[in-house]
């Protein structure tokens, strides 16, 4: 899924768990899993490294069709801008990007400027 999650998605969400610090980070892309359980690092399956993840309440019922609970994975790409600074990200983000700060429980994080500005610099008059 992308940034555009809905409060609904997030509503058993309990705590966010950072395997990176995300002040260091200008955005994370962040995805909606289904996972086996409620806490505890969720399997990672994609390319890149995960950086972090959400951990549900009591609560949070599993999926009547899986069994399997919906939580939010972070992650960063090969190609994103924190190992390829120059590259095809150095302007703008993927759309499932978002700025690692304004992410919280059962907040689905925003774009922000420094998410989206990339390398570019202001010139200077």
């Amino acid at each position: 899924m992308s940034s555009l999650l809905s409060s609904s998605d997030l509503a058993h969400e309990d705590k966010v768990v950072w395997l990176e610090d995300p002040e260091e980070l200008d955005y994370v892309r962040q995805a909606l899993d289904k996972t086996p359980r409620r806490r505890g690092k969720p399997r990672y399956h994609r390319d890149g490294r995960m950086i972090g993840f959400t951990e549900l309440g009591d609560t949070a019922e599993a999926d009547p069709d899986s069994g399997l609970q919906k939580r939010r994975v972070f992650y960063l790409l090969p190609h994103d801008r924190d190992a390829e600074p120059h590259g095809l990200y150095r302007e703008g983000a993927p759309g499932e990007a978002v700025d690692p700060r304004t992410i919280g429980p059962r907040q689905v994080g925003r774009k922000t400027e420094r998410s989206q500005r990339g390398l570019s610099t202001p010139t200077v008059a």
